[in-house]
């Protein structure tokens, strides 16, 4: 007699959907899902993240069982966990007497790379369904890819609403006669906004038992891990979202890329975390947010610019990762090589932008995508942080970090790593950009309007400094060659001031 078949589901494949799972039966099948050390330590996870991931399996573990299945669910704490996958699966192919493995595609590339050994290593047949609920396939991208000398997102995400048919009208163009309503997407916050509180989910008891747990097991890890407030379920992530439609995306456009210090959440979603483990569909998200722009519930800016996040950027990046992978996480194109400062850990600083969203980071697991780029990830570019070391701490920090996500948007959007693979230009900025975006300045020790010299922003000295380190490999890049022109133009001794304090603070920093 045929043994069953084991299907494997990972943490972020929380779908009853899914490639692995569709056209199989209960009876003639095995769940299998682990809770194993080595996926929540190759780097340090955020607390909150682990949580999160732990209690969302358990959940949808036991919504499968309430469906028929069998599912072998092996928890982190048991004695005899092998503590990696492949040993999760050796283990469970001997118990079952499994006679193939099937799982969806991860998320990673070294996960891929492992599980295309299995077949040898288990002697039985192992098949890795590509993961379809991307809207654009590796195959699709590499098409769109294929003999562009550019390979900007801009013109992937106009390919992808023409395709799916959101905010387009019905001769083609697109709703409004723009693609893109980013210019109006870009105003400061008022302390005085009435800002909606974010959707929070009081823990059950499932949820309280695995806190329990990550609080003994991963005590070293980074960030604290209450109050927990994220949803675990398709039902929790369903209000969220909704709750989001309701009473953010109205004001989500004006003010998606503002920054206040007593505001962490302003009108976002915060419904990343959700989506990338299954627990919400792109693509109907998208579908809702659309509908409330044509219902009158919310103005075309936001609307546009929330769908841009989801069907341009998210989908874009996941094809740039499996593009160039495995060499992309190697790229340094500005031979950035300095160590991460420790304040990324300890929030221990007198920046007061850079301990605001750090303190943040470590409370929540959650920052915002300007706050990524245009603080933490302003200063490593500038300061010539190794951008594998930022990757790997954004990867670790954030609960929706994902590698195939992440890693593009930290070494290629806010790095220049990949040498301008992924952004026309580097984000790098003076202290001018956060003190227009927020109110961080205000409270700082650092005066943003001082330029050089003693109680001089950091951010003012460090922006010229990139500049002129990276003049030879940046100068003929035609989005900021003006900049290169002010430069010359500058006196010798006002040069010298932007140089020197710079230098003093690369060293109170760096040592």
């Amino acid at each position: 007699m045929t043994g069953p078949t084991l299907i494997l589901i990972l943490g972020d494949q929380l779908t009853p959907e899914i490639s692995s799972l569709r056209g199989r039966k209960p009876d003639d099948s095995v769940i299998l899902m682990a809770e194993v050390r080595e996926e929540a330590t190759y780097v340090r996870h955020h607390k909150k993240k682990i949580a999160f991931i732990f209690s969302a399996m358990r959940h949808f573990a036991n919504a499968m069982r309430d469906a028929g299945w069998t599912v072998d669910y092996r928890r982190y704490d048991a004695e005899d966990n092998a503590g990696d996958l492949a040993g999760e699966v050796a283990r469970a192919i001997d118990t079952h007497k499994a006679s193939s493995v099937i799982v969806t595609e991860p998320g990673e590339y070294r996960l891929l790379a492992e599980m295309q050994g299995w077949q040898d290593r288990f002697d039985i047949p192992v098949t890795i369904s590509s993961d379809d609920r991307f809207l654009a396939s590796h195959e699709d991208f590499a098409r769109w890819a294929e003999g562009r000398k550019q390979l900007r997102m801009e013109y992937f995400y106009r390919e992808m609403r023409k395709n799916k048919g959101l905010l387009m009208t019905k001769d083609g163009s697109p709703e409004g006669g723009e693609w893109n309503y980013d210019a109006e997407n870009r105003k400061p916050a008022d302390d005085d906004l009435n800002m909606p509180p974010v959707y929070r989910v009081e823990p059950d008891e499932i949820t309280k038992e695995v806190i329990a747990l990550v609080d003994a097991e991963f005590a070293e890890h980074f960030g604290r891990l209450t109050p927990f407030w994220f949803g675990v379920t398709p039902a929790d992530a369903e209000a969220a979202f909704q709750h989001f439609l309701t009473h953010g995306l109205p004001h989500f456009g004006d003010y998606q890329d503002a920054m206040l210090a007593d505001e962490k959440f302003l009108f976002h979603s915060l419904i990343s975390l959700y989506i990338h483990v299954g627990l919400l569909d792109p693509l109907d998200v998208c579908k809702r947010v659309e509908a409330a722009y044509y219902a009158g519930d919310a103005p075309l800016n936001a609307v546009e610019g929330y769908i841009r996040q989801i069907i341009g950027w998210r989908e874009y990046v996941r094809g740039i990762y499996w593009l160039k992978m495995p060499e992309y996480v190697e790229e340094n194109a500005l031979d950035a090589n300095r160590e991460l400062p420790a304040f990324y850990w300890t929030a221990e600083t007198d920046m007061a932008c850079m301990r605001a969203v750090i303190s943040q980071t470590r409370d929540e697991a959650y920052a915002h995508h300007i706050q990524r780029l245009m603080v933490t990830g302003n200063f490593a570019l500038i300061a010539g942080v190794h951008p594998k070391a930022v990757h790997e701490w954004y990867l670790a920090v954030y609960a929706d970090a994902y590698e195939w996500v992440e890693l593009p948007n930290t070494l290629g959007m806010s790095q220049f790593a990949d040498g301008g693979v992924l952004a026309s230009k580097p984000y790098a900025s003076s202290g001018n950009y956060i003190n227009k975006m927020s109110n961080y300045c205000a409270s700082c020790r650092y005066k943003v309007s001082v330029k050089t010299g003693e109680g001089a922003c950091p951010f003012n000295s460090l922006y010229w400094h990139f500049l002129v380190r990276n003049r030879e490999k940046l100068e003929k890049n035609p989005r900021i060659s003006r900049v290169y022109s002010t430069w010359s133009r500058m006196a010798d001794d006002k040069k010298e001031a932007y140089l020197d304090t710079a230098e003093g603070y690369l060293d109170a920093f760096f040592g």
